[in-house]
């Protein structure tokens, strides 16, 4: 996290700890043949053609009608909340180096990765792409400072559901701070148009466990105003309706097959992220198109 440059983080990340975890799930779904392609390193052997390597000898991949690698998009709250943070960072700059690492591990594999940050708006939207230059834009879009006030969640995740029509992976980087009522509709579009959809939940250590003991004046950063807060009379109705809250995200998840890993600022980011795609992986070899049944933590709960 003292790496300034975010693509440099995310490529320090990607280099030192999951190269070659990956095998996108999509690829090669469709059996009715297109058109040949010629062999580059990295590529399935399956999808070899030895009669024409016979014929021909030099190596060629059959491709096929709707073969694709993973498409992703990213969605990444960028709304005031995420600007908080007890340790050296704050939780954007985490969600940021989630993203980026992403990104910049995808991208390796030949992924198209699409982007959208958001607040209570929809700041910058980047279809998903796999070709020179896309990488370094998107990396400068996570880069935008955190700005307006209140988090949105249903606006990016109308704008995914309206300009992505094939199949393919959402997943949503916030502290999830919101109103859920519209969450599960929401997400249960994306899910019925055949997207697998993954929440990642960012949250500083402080607000999981409520680690404050003097008491202290509040400041909302979503809405400006102030609280005086004495811990030791608020700490239970805080962690009640903390977990309340959280609950019923984990309830939505688990209705709609959705992946939920929530994330504590405090935990080293390459075993949080080495968790969600081994998980990933593992999925794509036994339910190629549908989300676990289940939560699964990536961070401290």
């Amino acid at each position: 996290m003292r790496i300034k440059s975010l693509q440099l983080r995310a490529k320090v990340v990607v280099e030192g700890y999951f190269s070659g975890l990956h095998r996108s799930p999509y690829h090669g779904f469709s059996v009715e043949f297109s058109e040949y392609r010629q062999y580059t390193p990295g590529d399935d052997p399956r999808y070899l053609d030895w009669k024409l390597f016979a014929r021909t000898d030099r190596y060629y991949i059959k491709r096929f009608q709707d073969e694709t690698n993973l498409r992703c998009y990213l969605l990444v709250d960028l709304s005031k909340s995420m600007g908080y943070g007890s340790l050296k960072y704050t939780k954007v700059e985490y969600a940021r180096t989630v993203a980026a690492t992403l990104a910049y591990f995808l991208a390796m594999q030949r992924d198209a990765v699409g982007l959208v940050t958001f607040d209570q708006q929809i700041a910058e939207y980047l279809p998903a792409r796999y070709r020179p230059g896309h990488l370094h834009r998107l990396m400068v879009c996570l880069e935008r400072a955190v700005a307006g006030k209140s988090t949105d969640l249903t606006k990016p995740l109308e704008q995914v559901a309206s300009a992505v029509r094939k199949r393919g992976l959402v997943v949503l980087i916030s502290d999830l701070l919101a109103s859920t009522d519209l969450l599960q509709t929401r997400l249960g579009y994306l899910r019925s148009q055949g997207h697998e959809v993954v929440l990642l939940r960012i949250l500083d250590p402080t607000e999981i466990d409520f680690k404050f003991d003097k008491p202290a004046m509040f400041v909302d950063p979503e809405t400006g105003k102030d609280l005086y807060v004495d811990p030791s009379t608020a700490r239970a109705i805080y962690q009640k309706n903390f977990n309340k809250h959280a609950d019923e995200i984990r309830k939505t998840c688990d209705e709609l097959g959705i992946d939920f890993y929530q994330f504590s600022t405090g935990q080293p980011l390459e075993l949080a992220l080495a968790d969600f795609l081994q998980a990933r992986m593992h999925q794509g070899k036994t339910k190629t198109h549908s989300g676990r049944r289940g939560v699964a933590s990536g961070g401290a709960a």
